[in-house]
């Protein structure tokens, strides 16, 4: 009688944190966990000072105001996001009660335990649930709770409702074709004759420079631009030497470097895709040589909440463990720009989670770090779906609608360059609009009137901010050319030109650009107006009879944003008195 007193008891004082209503579709349990199986649990803890580091980075990001450039330390950024010390310690003598011991790395805490006493600290049932279409099962639990007077210390605990699995990459890789050979003399030959003439068939590195009049290099000492790679794809030493060797001879020779992080690899013989990661260093050099590059191998996969058009396996990238770890790093390891040719649908990333990696991506351009993130490949959405009640509804990307990241979506052709189909943008439903693009954003807005107002919020965070090429890049995988598209493209070739401006800026004693949408829409005179064509999408859905599209128009829009780089301009508004030579 009294250990069921004590169960209502537990029940009537414990918070639910996160709880579903039932098994995501295309899941089943498969059995419950054993008492003895393992799991490891990682628990967010409140930032004692999140608004005013929110503030500082805005400040410090933002041209004309007095602390512009004066970015942080990494332990000036840990006091803004340090927990209390009470916060750290309810915790850690919680778990220690139930004889758990913890890691504490500021406002994050670790631990690993048995099934049997994570079911009774958080009051959950986990258990073994298989995705319908294979992969490995994974340990979850469809709710969990904490107690009532702890609940204000803990802002998320997981993996615990997040249901994920392995799968298929999810790039932003639109399509990809491998040329054959007789198809691969004819574009070598027409590139000997016309190599900087821009050729809407093929996209290479003297087209890109100039279109977009790069004419300035840069020293190699002290700048490093990064690219980032998931899902055990791994860029190719003998690839990238065969892409200088045939496209970009003046750069023969600069290799580059890897980091390994969260179980990573770099397998140079893994059969496994490879076109993303060497699409991204191969356009970063092509753009940046002879600035350092660095990639950063990733392991594991993040959580994901199934959908229509992400039902499962999970393909989430591990923007978490990835970000933990960077910003971790002393301050002179820190890149001054990181390429990311990843994302997926923000509704299919738990909310908490994706706030929580925004933050981050915040904390990254306190310190001085400009990250670019390629904006996804269908137009407003793929099924316009709204998951939490089936309404139609545009569907935003994640994380290129977090507002701390610099979105780039895609053009094509020249003459005019124009926006491409496939190119994402809209409007998130997380995020609200920030004042820096409050002009521009509702400029457009006003332009559109009424047009899918019921699909999107206008009163959110609207991205792309800006575009570049993303149609057929000539690219070297696996010793074979091919071509590939896809706003995986448009972000590496924009990532390079910003690592070029952040190399002038030190060569002038300037700090880097960090943290770089409110110089950006500050600067938007600097780049090429994209109006004409449209981002499409929706097909599927009968909401949309015809699908919907946005359309490029003068000024900022959610297909190429404020529009493509004029890197000469762009480099008389960063660093004043350099040459673009």
């Amino acid at each position: 009688m009294r250990s069921l007193f004590l169960l209502f008891a537990t029940a009537a004082t414990a918070k639910v944190m996160d709880s579903l209503p039932s098994v995501p579709k295309g899941w089943t349990e498969v059995r419950q966990a054993a008492p003895d199986d393992s799991v490891t649990l990682r628990v967010a803890l409140p930032q004692q000072h999140a608004a005013a580091l929110e503030q500082a980075v805005l400040e410090i990001s933002t041209p004309g105001h007095p602390n512009y450039g004066l970015h942080m330390s990494r332990d000036q950024v840990r006091a803004y996001t340090a927990p209390t010390e009470q916060s750290v310690s309810s915790i850690v003598n919680w778990l220690a009660e139930s004889g758990v011991k913890s890691s504490v790395n500021n406002d994050w805490i670790t631990f690993t335990t048995n099934v049997k006493t994570a079911n009774d600290l958080l009051n959950a049932k986990f258990a073994w649930y298989q995705y319908e279409k294979g992969g490995s099962p994974k340990l979850r639990t469809l709710s969990y709770s904490v107690p009532d007077e702890l609940a204000g210390s803990i802002d998320l605990i997981q993996p615990t409702t997040r249901f994920g699995q392995l799968g298929a990459k999810r790039s932003t890789i639109f399509e990809m074709q491998v040329l054959e050979p007789e198809e691969e003399e004819a574009v070598k030959a027409d590139i000997a004759v016309q190599a900087a003439d821009c050729n809407p068939s093929r996209i290479t590195p003297d087209c890109l420079k100039s279109l977009y009049n790069i004419k300035y290099t840069a020293s190699p000492d002290g700048n490093l631009v990064a690219f980032a790679s998931y899902l055990e794809e791994y860029a190719r030493y003998s690839d990238l030497q065969s892409f200088e060797t045939q496209y970009v001879p003046q750069a023969a020779g600069q290799n580059f470097s890897v980091e390994l992080v969260n179980g990573g690899l770099n397998d140079q013989t893994s059969s496994d895709d490879s076109g993303e990661a060497n699409l991204d260093v191969q356009y970063v050099l092509a753009v940046s040589n002879p600035v350092p590059i660095l990639e950063y191998s990733t392991g594991g996969r993040g959580p994901l909440v199934p959908t229509h058009d992400e039902p499962g396996p999970s393909t989430n990238e591990p923007y978490l463990e990835f970000l933990t770890y960077l910003l971790d790093q002393e301050d002179s390891a820190l890149p001054q720009t990181i390429s990311t040719s990843y994302g997926e649908e923000e509704q299919s990333v738990p909310a908490d989670y994706a706030l929580r990696v925004c933050n981050l991506f915040m904390q990254l351009g306190a310190r001085g770090v400009s990250v670019l993130f390629s904006s996804g490949d269908s137009g407003p959405g793929d099924s316009c779906i709204r998951e939490s009640d089936q309404a139609p509804y545009f569907q935003p990307s994640f994380p290129a609608g977090c507002p701390y990241v610099t979105s780039v979506g895609a053009t094509y052709n020249v003459e005019p360059e124009q926006a491409v189909s496939f190119s994402s943008g809209g409007f998130s439903s997380l995020h609200a609009q920030p004042a820096w693009q409050a002009d521009a954003v509702n400029e457009y807005l006003g332009l559109i009137g009424n047009t899918y107002s019921a699909y999107f919020n206008k009163s959110n965070r609207g991205f792309p901010d800006v575009a570049a090429q993303g149609s057929r890049f000539i690219v070297i995988d696996k010793g074979r050319s091919a071509l590939l598209s896809g706003t995986s493209a448009s972000s590496p070739v924009f990532a390079g030109v910003v690592a070029l401006l952040n190399a002038a800026r030190k060569s002038q004693g300037q700090p880097p650009l960090g943290f770089l949408n409110p110089w950006l829409y500050n600067n938007s005179a600097a780049l090429i107006d994209i109006t004409s064509g449209y981002g499409s999408g929706c097909s599927g859905n009968s909401a949309f009879r015809n699908g919907a599209r946005w359309n490029a128009t003068t000024g900022w829009d959610p297909v190429t944003g404020l529009g493509t780089p004029d890197f000469g301009k762009l480099l008389a508004a960063a660093a004043p008195g350099v040459e673009n030579a």
